[in-house]
């Protein structure tokens, strides 16, 4: 069975939603999940399947002391779900095309520092896009540059809130997430 380590800052609705998709299959499982906030909800959502956390700072993450710990859990996919700090080189030279990363939005569109969650939400409505989606991609030094595995695209009429475009990226998210890391996984 593959194993899947999960990085994620806040709520964690899309790190559980991946738990429990893969507590259902036999390709893969959720072996960890790896968080810079001692507060994130993600936690107790990880905790409530059993699965190890590991709570870590930022300095943690720049001064390289990471890598190791991720290494015990011997993981074949490391999946950033709703993880905001940037990935360091060393973790991505030892991962190579083994780290993805999900972006509520578009890419190359609405990428970079600074976009995530509402902010991404606020200036797509503000800027009346006809459309807008999800990426999954690869994770490489920069911010939302790596090779783009998937995209799913929604129509937008214009008349949406910015709440309600989060809304229906959400429900992108859960549906084609776990979706995307099984069919990495089976390859």
């Amino acid at each position: 069975m593959k194993k899947i380590v999960i990085f994620a800052s806040g709520s964690g609705t899309n790190a559980e939603n991946i738990i429990k998709y893969f507590t259902e299959t036999k390709i893969g499982t959720v072996v960890a999940v790896f968080t810079n906030r001692p507060d994130a909800k993600v936690i107790e959502r990880a905790q409530n399947y059993q699965v190890p956390v590991v709570i870590f700072s930022k300095n943690d993450l720049i001064e390289s002391k990471i890598l190791q710990k991720i290494n015990a859990f011997r993981p074949d996919l490391i999946v950033l779900a709703g993880f905001l700090l940037k990935f360091p080189q060393n973790i991505i030279e030892a991962y190579s095309d083994k780290i993805i990363n999900i972006h509520p939005a578009l890419l190359p569109k609405y990428g970079g520092k600074g976009m995530y969650g509402m902010n991404i939400h606020r200036t797509i409505v503000e800027n009346k896009e006809k459309e807008t989606g999800i990426t999954i991609h690869f994770v490489n030094e920069n911010y939302d540059e790596g090779n783009i595995l998937f995209q799913k695209n929604i129509v937008l009429s214009g008349d949406e809130t910015p709440e309600e475009v989060a809304h229906k990226i959400h429900e992108l998210e859960q549906e084609y997430f776990p979706q995307v890391i099984e069919r990495l996984l089976e390859n």
